[in-house]
């Protein structure tokens, strides 16, 4: 089996470096970008940009992931950046093999650098974040059972879904992780319904008699599972199409959002839609 990468971290100067894309003003404003450029300028850069070998024509390697982080080594000062060479030469080829962080691994990664001296504050101003969100993200998985954890342990949820699992037992918190899986939907608003829909004595503690649901909000729950799991199957029909589409879709809108005379019209007349397209073309996954 081939690498994907050389086997070596090179640093390359960043005035070497060939970015594949232009960033609108806007995205320069972004949320995401703030988070990139406080991580940076906190706790330096963690995961190396990816480049493909050295192009003879310009000289330079072509920029394959990491532009946003380029954007932040640049506006920082900094002259070269570690680097990964890749032996494909193609962005999607690369970004379709990245697996992204789950939440669960987001977890043991925050908790790993408190518990290594990291304080609680620095990682708020590393990620950009408010420090009741690094809190939450540290007690996330209390009072969830590892079975339950591991059902999850591959999907992304925010610790609403956490905060509803809790409450029940752990055969009902397999059972209801299960049924987020299967159904592809690990939202709040799920978990609050399943939740909902769970026996009095599969919980924890007692459930207040005014939340307690009743025949026709238990049936409602049951449909709108029902729909959930046919709309689930249907996507998966088209879901090959559908991703090729987006990819060319934001190839597309990368070009256009990146010509000044075109990004300056849609910030005079359509200035509500300018903030989207630009967040379209900051994904570095189409899972984002």
């Amino acid at each position: 089996m081939s690498l994907g990468f050389l086997p070596k971290i090179v640093q390359v100067r960043l005035d070497s470096l060939l970015p594949s894309k232009l960033f609108a003003d806007i995205v320069m404003r972004s949320p995401k970008y703030r988070q990139v450029l406080s991580s940076i300028r906190e706790v330096g850069l963690i995961e190396p940009l990816v480049v493909a070998s050295l192009d003879r024509k310009t000289g330079k390697h072509p920029l394959l992931d990491g532009h946003l982080r380029l954007e932040a080594l640049k506006e920082l000062g900094h002259d070269a950046v570690a680097c990964l060479i890749s032996t494909d030469d193609e962005a999607f080829t690369y970004n379709k093999r990245v697996n992204r962080l789950s939440t669960i691994q987001e977890h043991w990664m925050i908790r790993r650098a408190v518990e290594r001296g990291v304080s609680p504050e620095r990682l708020a101003r590393a990620l950009s974040v408010d420090i009741t969100v690094i809190l939450s993200k540290l007690g996330l998985l209390d009072g969830i059972c590892a079975e339950a954890l591991h059902v999850l342990r591959d999907r992304e949820f925010s610790p609403g879904v956490t905060k509803a699992l809790r409450k029940m037992k752990p055969t009902r918190q397999i059972e209801c992780a299960e049924m987020m899986v299967a159904g592809n939907c690990s939202t709040v608003h799920y978990a609050k319904a399943l939740l909902a829909a769970t026996a009095d004595d599969m919980l924890v503690a007692e459930r207040r008699a005014a939340r307690r649901p009743t025949e026709e909000q238990l049936g409602l729950i049951e449909r709108e599972t029902a729909n959930l799991r046919a709309r689930y199957r249907m996507i998966e029909q088209t879901y090959a199409d559908d991703v090729l589409n987006l990819v060319v879709a934001k190839g597309y809108v990368s070009k256009l959002i990146s010509n000044p005379a075109i990004e300056g019209y849609l910030r005079k007349w359509h200035g509500e839609l300018l903030p989207e397209l630009a967040a379209l073309v900051s994904l570095s996954s189409l899972e984002e």
